[in-house]
């Protein structure tokens, strides 16, 4: 697999869309019918009359309505407020009512993505971001609708959401009294009045004589008159047929204390607490295995947990089928065909109260059993809920796009199940569903809160292993990867070499685990610009794969790839080359020409080809490569887009930019569906395809693409990471494009400020940054501010890559580039004639970069009045791009330019002429008639027209010049300024000489 872009990562993932998951869209006609309101808790609703006359009182039609929260302790009645509300709203005739579960930003998008399939469900196919971000643009054009955030935790969770929903009503419940944003004065609810209180344990219960009312008046006194408390009480009245007075007694004989951790101001929670012994009690007469279901998913999230995953939790499936209906008639759950979900409040109180021992089954008294059981040998339940998630983990790799849909829905219990032990408790088999959450989390672009499972995965198996073991070794190397993801090399670079030590004592020097550790330290290394370290452990990765496995095995054709990587970062393609070929050749035997590994080791040969310079070589590997992608994968697959960005590049080189642009809009369309819109590799896609469009001169359309990959870039991996660096830069390059320079400066500082933080002062990434910041201050004139960013650029990649690098070379030229710019050509000459002779020596004669580096020496000799010295080397780099590149190529067409200015130079303007009109005409034909670079080669000919003295035949190019770059440019680019001074003086030589008066 190959990374476009500078240290991009690429995975692999895909799209499925179940069949029969599109039905009709709603009619017009329905939609303010249209709704998802859930069943209210209980028939009965009393004592709110004045809170919702103020939700009445509410505008829900028209522009600039804010938000209203109702906010209260847990347990307080805010939902069933607004349910009732939104019931009341409905029947007016307003709508839609939509009902979102907003106790976690995923949920968010989640109700939200839901609303946009009830309207058309062809959304179902979307990322939910994408069909969440669908369903606010969808509100934002109506009025009249209800939108309800239910049970917020968070205000970042609705941050982006409420300022932008203003033409509605939306309301928002929750418990935690903190400072929303963009709302009115919030709705508190507290406890119900003594007589509410009482009527509503009336009407629950049936019981209306005088002599209940005293008993049911003293039982609301006691659960501190909370809606929740009350209609739970009244249930098991009315269940139980128990009197007020006895519910009572049990009551305040056995409380179950309060929460280890209660929100500051809520001292109500505890009677809450109180209730579920008494709830239990009553669950525990009916079925027993329900308290021991419940148990288990206290130590799960309070998120909806697949019902599927509970199938092992008691012996029979039945079994826990019964038990959930159970525990959902006591409204202990919520439970739907396919999940089931438990409140965190009762969560809380269950694990509160489970012994840590492991419980054991009592006849009677659910309470008992919860806190004075005896060891047997059933599971602790926090273990029984770390054994069901384990058994139910997705079999295969990870990075298997088909199993993202499971783990997306195990990954937020994982992380709570994990959070309810202590490292010297912990099962030792947990560290792998740890780390297997891990591993997905990463290949999902979620490498932060990978990390954690990814540590404690490593500390449970060092603690129970020893660290020494192999699976120790294991655990070490995927930390360290997750630590690259994150941009961290040098903290992943120790775990590494330890894995290494370990795999190496323990296995042996020549086991095939050992060379995957020395494969995994080298490209530590080369993440960390360390490329000569990395090369003997490749080298040696490859012997003993080599020895131990043969040499047709494709682990074999795996390291020999690692190692020919190696060498293309020394610049040492040639050879690398043969080491690409004979993989392939591997591969392609052990595995087969359609295997999706022998689409990989062609694109790799052709990516070794293109560093050669030979890209028509490289084309029909590229093409070879994605066919068999496609056919094996399928057309929406990531890895396909990896192969259409791959072939889109080499098109790129060949000067082919309008064949690239319809391949990086697939690309782009394929990882957006399979990985979603935040996803680093759609940021990849979305900078690749921006720069096509800037290859094609369409600045415009490729700036908005750079910042959104920008804005993703930086929300999935951090503001620190290495690849946020990058996007900076590229957004700063298209802002130089555009001749916004001013506004290139500070990001491009920022990426240099980012990169050399993440990789050190002497990464050689730190030197292209240092580079490109000495490129804008080059742009804005400020040639001595850029010249000791270049010297310094020249001495660390000097340092890293060695004096014989083709990235030496790139960086000798600009600095003498910017000694020219200084006026010191002298000093420019030096640098300029050793980049020639480094290239030479390691691409070769022949290749475009020696071209380049031609005719950069070549200027010098021009800028020093030495054009009889600049010709022959003008001359030779034309011949040998024309014969690389084709006669059609945009550097072709740049290289007769350079040319003809140097015939124009000796005088030799008819000589010029022919190269000048070439050169337009290659270049109108590959970029349109409307490229910035097409009005370059019409000013060129116009000025040599000029010189000719053909002032007639200068002025409709210079004029065309002007348009063709106003058009694309704007009219205020400095680009735009220098043509219209061109054409003024063209204009002025056309004047006619006025006659001297006598």
């Amino acid at each position: 697999m190959i990374a476009t872009g500078d240290s991009a990562r690429i995975e692999q993932h895909t799209l499925v869309v179940p069949p029969g998951a599109l039905q009709p869209a709603v009619p017009s006609e329905a939609i303010a019918r249209l709704n998802n309101l859930p069943v209210p808790d209980s028939r009965v609703f009393e004592g709110r009359e004045s809170a919702l006359a103020a939700l009445s009182e509410l505008p829900s039609t028209g522009t600039g309505i804010v938000t209203q929260t109702v906010r209260g302790m847990g347990g307080v009645g805010k939902s069933a407020l607004v349910l009732h509300h939104a019931h009341a709203h409905l029947a007016a005739g307003h709508g839609p009512v939509w009902w979102v579960e907003a106790s976690s930003a995923a949920m968010v998008i989640a109700g939200l993505a839901s609303l946009a399939t009830a309207l058309n469900p062809v959304h179902a196919a979307l990322p939910l971001d994408e069909a969440a971000a669908w369903a606010v643009a969808w509100l934002q054009g109506r009025t009249g609708w209800l939108l309800v955030f239910d049970n917020a935790e968070e205000p970042t969770d609705l941050h982006p959401y409420l300022g932008r929903l203003t033409s509605g009503q939306t309301l928002v419940t929750t418990r935690r009294d903190l400072p929303w944003r963009d709302l009115g004065t919030p709705l508190r609810l507290n406890a119900l009045t003594p007589e509410a209180s009482v009527k509503v344990l009336q009407e629950i219960t049936g019981r209306h004589t005088e002599g209940n009312a005293v008993g049911l008046a003293e039982l609301a006194e006691e659960l501190g008159h909370l809606p929740l408390a009350l209609q739970q009480a009244g249930a098991y009245l009315a269940q139980t047929h128990t009197s007020a007075t006895k519910y009572l007694t049990q009551l305040r004989a056995d409380p179950t204390g309060v929460l280890a951790a209660t929100a500051p101001g809520d001292p109500q929670q505890r009677t809450i607490t109180q209730l579920w012994s008494v709830t239990l009690d009553a669950v525990q007469a009916q079925d027993c295995r329900a308290v021991e279901l419940l148990q288990i998913l206290s130590y799960c999230a309070p998120e909806p947990l697949p019902r599927r995953v509970l199938a092992t939790a008691l012996p029979t499936m039945r079994e826990v089928d019964q038990a959930l209906g159970v525990l959902a008639a006591y409204s202990m759950i919520t439970l739907t065909e396919d999940t089931v979900t438990v409140h965190r409040l009762v969560q809380a109180v269950l694990r509160g109260t489970t012994s840590a021992g492991v419980p054991k089954p009592q006849p009677r008294r659910a309470w008992n059993f919860l806190r004075k059981s005896q060891m047997t040998t059933r599971p602790h339940p926090r273990e029984a809920a770390l054994n069901l998630l384990h058994a139910a983990m997705p079999s295969g790799r990870a990075e298997e796009v088909q199993s993202w849909s499971v783990w997306q829905e195990l990954v937020p219990h994982v992380q709570a199940a994990n959070t309810h032990w202590s490292d010297s408790q912990i099962p030792a088999d947990v560290a792998q569903l740890l780390g297997r959450t891990a591993l997905y989390l990463s290949a999902r672009g979620q490498a932060a809160p990978a990390l954690p499972l990814s540590e404690r995965a490593l500390a449970i198996t060092e603690a129970a292993l020893g660290p020494d073991h192999p699976d120790t070794a294991l655990r070490l190397g995927n930390l360290a990867g997750t630590f690259s993801d994150l941009g961290r090399y040098e903290d992943a670079l120790p775990l590494e070499e330890r894995a290494l030590a370990i795999s190496e004592a323990a296995l042996g020097p020549d086991h095939p685990t050992t060379a995957l550790r020395l494969g995994n330290l080298a490209s530590t290394f080369s993440d960390l610009g360390r490329y000569e370290d990395a090369l003997p452990l490749s080298e040696r990765a490859l012997t003993i794969t080599e020895a131990a496995l043969g040499p047709d095995h494709p682990d074999t054709a795996l390291r020999l790839g690692n190692l020919a990587r190696n060498f293309n970062h020394l610049g040492r393609y040639e050879q690398a080359l043969p080491l690409e070929e004979r993989a392939l050749a591997i591969t392609e035997a052990a595995l087969g020409s359609g295997h999706p590994t022998t689409a990989l080791r062609l694109n790799n040969l052709a990516s070794t080809f293109s560093d050669l310079g030979r890209y028509e070589d490289a084309l029909p590997l590229e093409e070879r490569a994605l066919a068999i992608t496609e056919a094996a994968l399928g057309s929406g697959h990531p890895t396909t887009a990896l192969r259409l960005g791959n072939l889109a590049g080499t098109f790129s080189h060949l000067g082919r930019y309008e064949d690239a642009l319809p391949l990086e809009e697939r690309a782009l369309a394929i990882s957006e569906a399979a990985l979603g819109s935040g996803h680093p590799d759609t940021a990849l896609r979305l900078g690749n395809l921006a720069g096509t469009f800037s290859d094609l001169g369409r600045y415009e359309d490729a700036l908005p693409l750079e910042e959104r990959a920008l804005a993703i870039t930086e929300a999935a991996l951090g503001s620190g990471h290495p690849t946020t660096a990058l996007r900076l830069n590229n957004l700063a390059s298209t802002f130089s494009h555009l001749g916004r320079h001013e506004e290139a400066l500070p990001l491009k500082e920022r990426a240099l400020a980012i990169t050399e933080a993440a990789l050190g002062p002497d990464h050689p990434t730190t030197a292209l940054r240092l580079g490109n910041l000495a490129s804008t201050f080059s742009h804005l004139g400020r040639h001595e501010e850029a010249l000791p960013l270049k010297e310094r650029a020249l001495a660390i990649t000097e340092a890293a890559l060695g004096p014989d690098h083709p990235t030496t070379a790139l960086r000798l030229g600009n600095l003498a580039s910017t000694f020219s710019h200084l006026g010191r050509h002298e000093e420019a000459l030096p640098l300029e004639e050793r980049a020639l002779a480094v290239i030479e020596a390691a691409l070769g004669s022949g290749h475009p970069t020696t071209a380049l580096r031609l005719g950069n020496l070549a200027g010098t000799f021009s800028d020093l009045g030495r054009y009889e010295d600049a010709l022959p080397l003008e001359e030779r780099a034309l011949a040998i791009s024309e014969a690389a590149l084709g006669s059609g190529h945009p550097t072709t067409a740049l290289r007769l330019n350079n040319l003809a200015s140097t015939f124009s130079h000796l005088g030799r303007h008819e000589e010029a002429l022919p190269l000048e009109e070439r050169a337009l005409a290659i270049t109108e034909a590959a970029l349109g008639p409307d490229h910035p670079t097409t009005a370059l080669r019409l000013n060129n000919l116009a000025g040599t027209f000029s010189d000719l003295g053909r002032f007639e035949d200068a002025l409709p190019l210079a004029e065309r010049a002007l348009a063709v770059i106003e058009a694309a440019l704007g009219s205020g680019h400095p680009d735009t300024a220098w043509y219209l001074n061109n054409l003024n003086a063209l204009r002025t030589r056309l004047e006619p000489v006025p006659e001297d008066q006598p």
